[in-house]
């Protein structure tokens, strides 16, 4: 009943989302105005770049190929799904001749170190936080810590980035001012280079902790506020349940429900705050790597890095939408 109820529609609703994200990866670029393979000529002319025209024929056919532009729209949309089934995303232009697949890879451990590690140490600290700040409302230090909440909530992200940036990089001088690490430090598993990095990371991974456990502790407050006076939670406490267990076993367990669909979106969102954080903080990654595609315009680089975020953003949310019934028994019965 379960795998028929629960199972199996998430795995076709996940199968149509890939579908229809990567058909619209296919298409969107397709209806632009702008032709990939004449912008990329103009540029080599704008360099200053003399060519023949026999050349010219010739380097428009064999860009044509590389960037799947050959044959009718149904030529190209078989054509690029068998790439995709290669792993073969074509290669970059302002890094020819390397593999957009090769970028990637180089890119991505810095997002998914920095960004999913941050996203769920907030979701934690923020939920533990927050639950006894809902269920002990009179406790000042909880209080302050929600009036602080209430404060810094609202920023945007990028002005309080900047702050950061400014008071910890520049006035004081603590933190680098940008980077992964120290520049002309070869990447190595040693306890040096690890070091180097967390202090390069420290004030991006802070900026977004903060921000985050400030949205997660208002949030699971106010669920808490709510659980606590639900019948159930009175008969615990009228049957002489230790407070202990009614705080972990009633109210936390149950206000965590919604916390969790919210942590599956915020997973989902991490591609996306890729770019403003690694922007701010000139940190290398994905967003660093897909603003420096959009600004030299390279076709490939950016249908490729919009594809890995389709795969990776609804893999997620598939995988955190499966354990869900670990949390809620009501749906494994169901």
């Amino acid at each position: 009943m379960f795998i028929r109820s629960y199972l199996i529609p998430r795995l076709i609703q996940y199968v149509l989302v890939i579908l229809f994200g990567v058909t619209a990866v296919f298409i969107i670029p397709r209806l632009l105005p702008n032709d990939p393979v004449l912008r990329t000529i103009g540029e080599l002319r704008s360099r200053g770049a003399s060519l023949e025209p026999g050349a010219m024929d010739k380097i428009i056919a064999d860009m044509t190929e590389m960037y799947g532009l050959g044959g009718s729209w149904l030529d190209q949309y078989g054509a690029f799904w068998a790439r995709l089934a290669r792993g073969d995303l074509g290669v970059s232009f302002f890094q020819f001749p390397t593999p957009v697949l090769s970028l990637i890879v180089t890119a991505l451990p810095w997002t998914v170190g920095l960004l999913l590690t941050t996203t769920i140490l907030a979701w934690v600290i923020g939920n533990i936080l927050g639950a006894f700040a809902g269920y002990f409302p009179g406790n000042r230090w909880l209080q302050g810590l929600d009036a602080v909440a209430m404060v810094i909530r609202p920023m945007p992200y990028y002005i309080f980035a900047f702050a950061l940036l400014l008071t910890f990089a520049y006035a004081v001088r603590w933190f680098p001012v940008s980077g992964g690490a120290s520049f002309g430090r070869q990447p190595a598993f040693t306890l040096p280079y690890i070091q180097d990095v967390l202090w390069h990371s420290f004030l991006p991974a802070l900026s977004i902790v903060i921000l985050g456990m400030a949205v997660w502790f208002q949030t699971m407050k106010l669920v808490v506020q709510s659980v606590v006076g639900e019948s159930y939670v009175q008969y615990a406490k009228l049957g002489g349940v230790t407070e202990s267990k009614i705080v972990t076993r009633y109210v936390f367990r149950n206000a965590l429900l919604p916390q969790i669909t919210g942590l599956a979106l915020s997973l989902g969102l991490i591609f996306s705050g890729a770019l403003i954080t690694e922007i701010v903080f000139s940190y290398p990654g994905l967003g660093s790597l897909l603003y420096r595609a959009i600004v030299n315009g390279d076709y490939n680089l950016i249908m490729g890095i919009t594809l890995f975020s389709i795969f990776a953003i609804t893999t997620i949310v598939l995988i955190v939408d499966l354990l869900y019934p670990l949390f809620d028994p009501r749906i494994r019965y169901s």
